[in-house]
C-alpha cells in the first residue's frame, strides 16, 4: 500500500492551496481516508477525513475553510484548503485506515507554509 500526497507549497494569508493523495496496492473505497498535519513539538492531529461512505470530519480549526472529498474512480482525496491562516503552516500528512482516527498507513508529508 502507497500513498503520494501532493500540492503543498507557499503561500499568502487568505490564499487558497488543494493537497492531493493517490492510493495504490488496496481497495481504495473500502477505507477511511484523510489528511493530518504536524509541526514541531505538537503531535499530529486530524485536520479532515473522509469516511468510506464518504462523510466527512473535520477538526473545528479549519471547519468552514478546508473541504475534503474523495473520487474512488481515482483512488485519491483532495483537501481543499481555502482562506488559510500562518498557523494552518504544517507538514501535512496523508492517510489510511478502517477507521481515519486510527490510520494504518502513511503517506511522505508535504510542507504548507502560510505567510502573513
Amino acid at each position: 500500500v502507497q500513498l503520494q500526497a501532493s500540492g503543498g507549497g507557499s503561500v499568502q494569508a487568505g490564499g487558497s492551496l488543494r493537497l492531493s493523495c493517490a492510493a495504490s496496492g488496496r481497495t481504495f473505497r473500502n477505507y477511511d481516508m484523510g489528511w493530518f498535519r504536524q509541526t514541531p513539538g505538537k503531535q499530529r492531529e486530524l485536520v479532515g477525513g473522509i469516511h468510506k461512505d464518504g462523510s466527512p470530519d473535520y477538526a473545528d480549526s479549519v471547519k468552514d475553510r478546508f473541504i475534503i472529498s474523495r473520487d474512488n474512480a481515482k483512488n485519491t482525496i483532495y483537501l481543499q484548503m481555502n482562506n488559510l491562516k500562518p498557523e494552518d503552516t504544517a507538514v501535512y500528512y496523508c492517510a489510511s485506515g478502517l477507521n481515519i482516527r486510527s490510520p494504518g498507513v502513511w503517506g511522505r508529508g508535504t510542507l504548507v507554509t502560510v505567510s502573513s
